[in-house]
C-alpha cells in the first residue's frame, strides 16, 4: 500500500471539491482525508493500493479538473493511520 499526498491549487475552494472527493472515494478502496488550507489550496492525503489511488484520482480529475490549475503529488509507504482502505472512508476536514 502507498500514501499519496496531493496539493491542489486553482479555484478549488468553494466549489464542492472536498465533498466530491469524498463521494468519489467511497467507490474505491482508499482511506485518508481532504481539507482546505488557509492559502486557498486543498490537501488530499489518501492511502490504498496504487491502482485504486490512480483510478480514484483520475475520476476526481475528470469531475473537478476544470477547477484545478496545478497539483503536486508525493508518494510514500502507507502508515495505516486512517484505518482500512475501503472500510474506513476518506474524511472531510475543515
Amino acid at each position: 500500500m502507498l500514501r499519496y499526498t496531493l496539493y491542489f491549487s486553482g479555484h478549488v475552494q468553494g466549489v464542492g471539491f472536498r465533498f466530491t472527493a469524498r463521494r468519489i472515494a467511497l467507490t474505491y478502496r482508499v482511506s485518508g482525508y481532504v481539507e482546505n488550507l488557509d492559502d486557498g489550496r486543498v490537501l488530499l492525503v489518501a492511502e490504498g493500493e496504487p491502482d485504486e489511488l490512480d483510478r480514484f484520482l483520475g475520476d476526481l480529475s475528470d469531475q473537478m479538473g476544470r477547477f484545478i490549475k496545478s497539483r503536486t503529488v508525493a508518494r510514500c509507504e502507507a502508515t495505516g493511520e486512517f484505518g482500512t482502505p475501503g472500510i474506513d472512508p476518506l474524511t472531510v476536514r475543515r
